[in-house]
């Protein structure tokens, strides 16, 4: 199952998001960071390996993306962002979308900010836009081209938009609410998101992982 992460707005929580749902789930699972800030997030060294962005730019075949992953733990992998930052066409982008939708494992993929590649976004199972209950996400979150079949709402106190108005807005369900907890900040602060994961986003996000 291929599932593609992506907010509308920098600073929604996209990353953590995406890592804490592999983190959650009890499958086997890839996480693949199409922007760059998983590694840091999750306490992994990648710094200098070859990644996503240099199989898309290389025209390599699909099984060379398992020679790309970074182990964490036993039954989950990172395959991080890379080097590359040559443009990639449509055809490539669906060539990537293919691999991994036809993966028997999970496949949970950080695409960042903005727009997810079309190409991507048609052999997903799922498109999750990651956003907070304000009014300038929300309406950057409207505007966006790719259409999602959920939300996750990052909820933080003070904004006086529900989950409701969300889902009014957006014409798709909230599946997930992930409560802002400093518990989160620290791990990540830390680097230990992989071995700390906060039990708020295990209950919270069990449900998108399953």
């Amino acid at each position: 199952m291929l599932t593609v992460c992506w907010a509308a707005k920098g600073g929604s929580g996209t990353t953590v998001v995406a890592a804490a749902i592999a983190l959650s789930s009890a499958a086997p699972t890839v996480l693949v960071d199409l922007a760059g800030d998983l590694p840091l997030v999750l306490g992994v060294d990648a710094d200098g390996r070859p990644g996503v962005h240099d199989w898309l730019t290389s025209g390599a075949p699909a099984d060379r993306l398992d020679r790309l992953a970074v182990p964490l733990g036993s039954t989950r992998t990172l395959v991080p962002r890379g080097e590359a930052a040559l443009p990639v066409d449509d055809a490539r982008w669906a060539a990537l979308g293919r691999a991994l939708a036809t993966r028997p494992d999970r496949v949970i993929v950080d695409a960042g900010t903005g727009d997810p590649p079309p190409a991507l976004c048609a052999a997903a199972d799922a498109l999750l836009i990651v956003t907070r209950p304000c009014y300038v996400g929300l309406r950057r979150a409207i505007a966006s081209t790719c259409r999602p079949t959920g939300v996750v709402l990052v909820d933080e106190p003070g904004h006086r938009l529900s989950a409701d108005d969300v889902e009014r807005s957006l014409g798709v369900p909230v599946v997930a609410t992930v409560l802002l907890d400093p518990a989160i900040a620290r791990a990540v602060d830390s680097g230990l998101l992989v071995s700390r994961l906060p039990r708020a986003c295990t209950t919270q996000l069990g449900r998108v992982a399953a």
